[in-house]
């Protein structure tokens, strides 16, 4: 098992070229981006979706994925290279291939009705049928679907009726086919095409759930239609608001019949129809950019169960005999808001599942690549950030502590190779693109200020912006040359070459020299200070062309390159020579990084799917990882955190890492506070052959004048520091912060960003309140009330007048309950009693908590009731409004109104107590979910901030963290110490596993 650990991942986006490529079924979903095929799964506890599987075993684009329809743990997809493959999503493992499929499998789908056969169909057919078990395995050709005459562009079955199976064409038209009726070949386009040659593409199909016959079909121009298939005819042609909408998805929703949803080409519009109305009933804008596809989830997910405190009657008897509560919604409202889930795939990758009834994301991936991603590069001076630069054409940039896109670049760009940050803050990224020369994005302003076209149409493979003279930036390309020029464009070199250059690289101690790359098997470096137009130096030993080139930052007159032959050569500058050749890739190396702190670290990615970890001392591979899906094209070291790396691959996916478990036993060194030699050290004596790793960089060198600074409190803060710098992000830091409230530090002290993570109980309030403050705007929620048909509603209104008129104040209410308008009852309430309103505000809660309505949560704070309130967020795993409630209730800020209006002291002792356990108890999930989250460090962090230390440590400790619990722990001090000394134990164990000892 590899010692590197994996701690981030950044999932594909939805790929928008090919139709069927996202399905679902039961609470489970996927969608593909080009290469590798994403599964999320609900997870009941917590009521939310996660990623629980990543299959990529295709080499050329997906072309179309499917769920079988009889066994939720089946799933087929077809790729560009004529292969079928079936998978167990269970045991995420291939279970059969069909290699070579005649043609390549444009459209597929599981045959419904007949066992385990999926059918799969190129452009103009024919439709073929594999099936993959049993007597009658093998491909078989369907008798009458072929010789088309336009192209297929998606196939459906019907669900019902065996065997009838339906297509749309690029022309518009629909083939029909059905056991034992005559074939209908190129039927039912749209009227105003007939007797043309223009195309109007099928962009979506799909039968009607009830109806064996009748068939929902959207043509990218003429829009949506109801056919009927037996007697060929239109039934229904819906139009649209607007003459600019085209649909580009559609998908009928199985918990309300005759109703379905469509999705806009254009821009992210979803609209509510019903079969019975020509006109949308409901339109939602989810985004600015166009759907790709859409599915509705069968089941929509199943909420926990709300568990009440104290048991309640579903109906209430008095001696005025209590309403019975009508339906939520009116009809209207019934008819225009399904109760459903629906995938929704954008145009810009973005993936999500919007819950249609409450009108929200349930869970939103908001923007993703979609294709390579060949660049990936942290901030210099805010290495939160990280942008990547892919074949999709755009530059995006990630907040590596949520891993969500934070800015994308605008329009679209061609395929981009290669992106650089311009230094310090300047918040500008330098771009090469394939066919559109270079260019300077100003993040901030969302804009390109810059372009550079010296090369022409010529790909520029490499942009390198100089961090020591920030005014000149790199570029070399398919022409031969490596430019120098001026951010303005000024041209200061041009340095030409044999063939085409692919990689360049400045030096990070001489201003004017740069390393680079070439077509030509060579490696090249030039003096800038001088007017001459030739190398320095030329390396020559590669077998093939070499890609990048990268100095080394510890070293003086080091440098590595990768090449095509499958191997990374390191040269001396100084000595004219090839040092070391480290063997063991399998094909050629793109990427290449060295590690700021160990001077001998070296890290490789290649097209063989593996990221290599080696020490140049003697070659020796330390390392070995595997879980990229395809080629690795960049690597990047985390600035302030030098063990932290990010990689970026063909597969699409940014992955963080953690190096910190190569370098154990200087991080035994620290804990043990051993001295300064043995854990910083100049770079020749980390060079020697066997010497144990020491640190050489700006960051432990900075660490230790910090250090050597203070007069007290010396190891805690020495052991803060060295923690933070070898932790991944997400959360060590946020950690560090608890560890220094509970130790009595000033709260002057705290960061800026402190009340973004996980605050201390005695905080959580006290920012909350003045972030309410800041938040001027509020919105105002929609108040639906239920209302029956209008003559019984206009009877009650009349009798509660009456009631009203006669003093009878209570059946007033009762009435105005059965009407819906629980507002006006309950502002007429306290008039009967306090007693009486405040029973009719927990009918009401109760009535808002079944309904899984937020609007519940004014009532349970007015009433006090605070564990029905807490019980309701917990259960839909809104775990941290759960805890802000109980802390607000801690602290006295929710007072329980008991029955009598007699006031009763906020701070009485058994609800200060209660809440108190309320509080700690709601603390623990919160802490659970994250552990199971895999984020242990955040779950350390739930305890701490209520003061369980203990917990806080056994978290540490069962999510491996060993070494940061033995640094907390000793910092904390008396509190924690037999969690502390347990921990080292087990960490001892760990080091006697240890082959470097």
């Amino acid at each position: 098992m590899s010692q590197v650990k994996q701690v981030g991942l950044l999932a594909a986006g939805c790929q928008p070229w090919n139709k069927d490529v996202c399905a679902a079924s039961g609470d489970r979903f996927a969608y593909c981006a080009t290469l590798a095929i994403y599964v999320y799964q609900l997870d009941h506890r917590y009521n939310e979706f996660k990623l629980r599987a990543i299959m990529s075993e295709h080499k050329k684009t997906i072309t179309a994925i499917s769920w079988c329809p009889h066994n939720p743990d089946m799933f087929a997809s077809a790729s560009a290279d004529n292969l079928v493959i079936i998978w167990n999503v269970a045991e995420q493992k291939v279970v059969a291939r069909l290699d070579s499929t005649k043609g390549m499998p444009a459209s597929l789908s599981w045959c419904w009705n007949s066992g385990d056969a999926v059918a799969f169909v190129s452009h103009r057919g024919p439709l073929y049928i594999w099936t993959i078990s049993g007597a009658d395995s093998g491909v078989a050709v369907h008798k009458e679907a072929h010789s088309f005459l336009s192209d297929i562009c998606l196939f459906r079955w019907h669900p019902r009726k065996k065997g009838k199976v339906v297509f749309g064409h690029t022309d518009g038209s629909l083939s029909i086919f059905q056991p034992g009726c005559k074939s209908q070949k190129h039927v039912l386009r749209p009227e105003s095409l007939e007797g043309t040659d223009e195309e109007d593409p099928v962009t979506a199909l799909e039968w009607d759930p009830l109806s064996t016959d009748y068939l929902l079909v959207a043509n990218l121009h003429n829009g949506i239609r109801l056919v009927d298939s037996e007697s060929l005819s239109c039934i229904t042609t819906f139009s649209f608001p607007s003459a600019a909408a085209s649909v580009q998805c559609l998908a009928w929703v199985p918990t309300a019949p005759g109703m379905f949803i469509t999705g806009d080409s254009q821009v992210g519009v979803l609209r509510v129809w019903n079969v019975s109305k020509t006109t949308p009933i409901d339109n939602f804008k989810l985004k600015k950019t166009g759907f790709h596809a859409l599915h509705v989830l069968n089941s929509p997910p199943k909420k926990k169960t709300f568990l009440a405190q104290s048991p309640t009657k579903n109906h209430h008897i008095s001696s005025t005999s209590e309403a019975v509560p009508p339906p939520t919604l009116t009809q209207n409202q019934a008819f225009s808001l399904p109760p459903g889930h629906a995938v929704c795939c954008f145009m810009d990758g973005g993936v999500g599942l919007y819950d249609m009834g409450a009108k929200k994301w349930d869970f939103l991936r908001d923007l993703g690549h979609i294709e390579t991603i060949f660049d990936c590069k942290f901030k210099p001076d805010d290495p939160n950030l990280l942008a990547t630069a892919s074949f999709d054409g755009t530059i995006k940039v990630w907040d590596i502590n949520t891993l969500t896109a934070v800015y994308t670049s605008p329009g679209n760009e061609g395929v981009i190779y290669s992106l650089s940050w311009a230094p310090g803050d300047l918040n500008c990224i330098a771009g090469a693109t394939s066919r559109n020369g270079g260019f300077i994005w100003d993040v901030k302003k969302g804009k390109m200020i810059t372009r550079f076209n010296e090369h022409g149409k010529n790909g520029i493979f490499c942009i390198s912006w100089s961090h020591k003279d920030s005014k000149r930036i790199a570029t070399c390309s398919g022409d031969g040359f490596c430019i120098i020029r001026t951010i303005d464009g000024k041209i200061l070199h041009k340095y030409k070459h044999p063939s085409a250059v692919f990689g360049c690289d400045w030096s990070q101690n001489n201003k004017d020299m740069i390393a680079t790359g070439c077509e030509d098997k060579n490696v090249r470096v030039y003096y800038l200070a001088t007017s001459s137009d030739q190398p320095l130096k030329v390396f020559t030993g590669h077998t093939a062309k070499v890609f990048h080139v990268r100095w080394s930052p510890l070293r003086e007159g080091i440098l590595c390159s990768g090449s095509d032959d499958g191997t990374v050569r390191i040269w001396d500058y100084t000595q004219d020579a090839c040092i070391n050749v480290l063997s063991g890739h399998t094909a050629p190396v793109r990427g290449l990084m060295w590690n700021t702190e160990i001077p001998y670290l070296l890290i490789s990615g290649s097209w063989d799917y593996t990221i290599r970890v080696w020490d140049t001392r003697d070659g020796t591979c330390l390392d070995t990882v595997y879980d990229h899906g395809a080629d690795v094209y960049g690597l990047t070291c985390h600035p302030n955190r030098p063990f932290t790396m990010a990689s970026c691959s063909r597969d699409s996916t940014v992955r963080l890492w953690s190096l910190t478990p190569l370098i154990s036993p200087l991080q035994i060194n620290i804990l043990a506070d051993r001295p300064w030699e043995e854990i910083i050290g100049n770079t020749d004596r980390a060079m020697e052959p066997g010497a144990p790793p020491l640190l050489c960089g700006k960051v432990s060198r900075d660490i230790k004048q910090e250090v050597d600074k203070l007069s007290n409190n010396l190891r805690s803060k020495k052991l803060r520091w060295f923690s933070e710098c070898l932790s991944p992000p997400g959360g060590s830091k946020n950690l560090w912060d608890l560890v220094a409230v509970l130790k009595g530090q000033d709260d002057s002290l705290l960061p800026q960003n402190y009340c973004k993570g996980i605050m201390h109980m005695r905080h959580l309030v006290r920012f909350k309140t003045s972030k309410a403050q800041e938040l001027t705007t509020v919105k105002m929620s929609k108040f639906g009330g239920g209302i029956g048909a209008p003559s019984k509603e206009e009877r009650l209104k009349e009798a509660a007048e009456i009631h009203l008129r006669l003093g009878q104040i209570q059946r007033y209410c009762e009435l105005l309950v059965e009407l819906g308008e629980w507002d006006k009852a309950l502002s007429v309430a306290p008039g009967v009693s306090m007693k009486y309103w405040k029973k009719l505000m927990q009918r009401r809660a109760s009535q808002l908590i079944e309904e899984e309505n937020d609007d519940v949560i004014p009532y349970c704070i007015a009433t006090g009731d605070v564990k029905k309130l807490v019980n309701f967020f917990t259960s839909r795993g809104q775990l941290k409004e759960a805890l802000l409630v109980a802390q607000a209730a801690c602290e006295g800020n929710i007072q329980s109104n008991h029955a009598s209006v007699t006031a009763v002291s906020p701070t009485d002792g058994n609800n200060i107590e209660d809440y108190n356990e309320l509080l700690h108890r709601v603390s623990a999930e919160l802490a659970e979910w994250y552990f199971q989250d895999g984020r242990a460090v955040l779950a350390a962090c739930c305890h701490l901030a209520v003061d369980n230390i203990e917990l806080a440590m056994a978290n540490l400790i069962r999510g491996n963290e060993l070494e940061l619990a033995v640094c907390v722990g000793t910092v904390i001090g008396e509190g924690a110490a037999q969690a502390t000394q347990y921990a080292l134990e087990l960490l001892a164990r760990k080091c006697m596993t240890v082959t470097t000892w």
